[in-house]
């Protein structure tokens, strides 16, 4: 009777293996490349001072099958803040991409953007922004680099003109580190966020979970349920070769 027991348990954990294996296939089939690896259809430029849709100095382009953002063509800066929008909102999704800072900062960047990048999550729609603003109302998963000695968690959340629940309280701090390591160097670094309406959000870095808050508002008290998806420029050359989305409840934007 041992062997045909011993089968048995052999065939269930199989058949359980086999189950949980279908679920993680399905869940990988669910996912969304925002970025086709070969130009930036369906992604619009926005930069301070200049009209919506103008890719100033050739900042946001496609090298390598990467989308990079890229100061080679910059003298200087002068607080030109550009974000890359995605066409489509969301409201419900988990978002991951593979990031990393490249060369030097340009000229006259702020100390602060030393290495400094962000997705912007539920942001206003970028046709709403003004000439001369310089970030959307949104959340940001902001990413940062290490500059080979000191602390610099990345991961990080900063909110402008928003605000979150953390700890039972509300917080309107700007930006509010990360319990991650520090990346120092050009080493590729993996980013994952679940989004859950103005809910939940967490943030994962290298599949360990460095921030979670919830109850995402707008500064005038309406709750932030959905929104568009933007990268940053700031001043600091960076590359991702991967940027998908995973709609959860078969959701696929906001306005569906």
């Amino acid at each position: 009777m041992q062997p045909i027991f011993s089968k048995i348990i052999r065939c269930s954990f199989l058949i359980t293996h086999l189950f949980f294996c279908g679920q993680l296939a399905a869940e990988e089939s669910g996912w969304v490349a925002l970025f086709n690896g070969k130009d930036l259809t369906n992604w619009t430029p926005k930069f301070a001072g200049h009209p919506l849709g103008e890719n100033y100095l050739d900042t946001f382009r496609v090298a390598d099958g990467k989308l990079v953002v890229s100061y080679d063509n910059w003298s200087h800066f002068n607080n030109e803040f550009g974000h890359l929008f995605y066409a489509v909102p969301y409201s419900n999704y988990v978002l991951r991409a593979t990031y990393r800072f490249v060369g030097e900062q340009v000229r006259n960047g702020p100390d602060w953007a030393f290495r400094n990048n962000g997705l912007m999550l539920h942001s206003q729609p970028p046709e709403s922004m003004t000439l001369e603003q310089g970030f959307p109302t949104s959340i940001e998963v902001q990413l940062l680099g290490g500059n080979g000695k000191d602390k610099r968690a990345t991961g990080n959340l900063c909110t402008p003109e928003t605000s979150i629940v953390m700890g039972g309280k509300r917080v309107h701090e700007h930006c509010i580190d990360s319990k991650s390591k520090t990346y120092h160097g050009d080493q590729w670094v993996n980013v994952e966020i679940e989004v859950r309406g103005n809910k939940f959000v967490q943030h994962k870095i290298n599949g360990i979970v460095v921030m979670e808050y919830s109850e995402l508002q707008m500064d005038n008290g309406a709750d932030l349920n959905q929104g568009y998806i933007a990268i940053q420029a700031e001043s600091h050359n960076t590359e991702f070769k991967r940027i998908e989305i995973l709609p959860l409840n078969t959701e696929h934007s906001a306005n569906e």
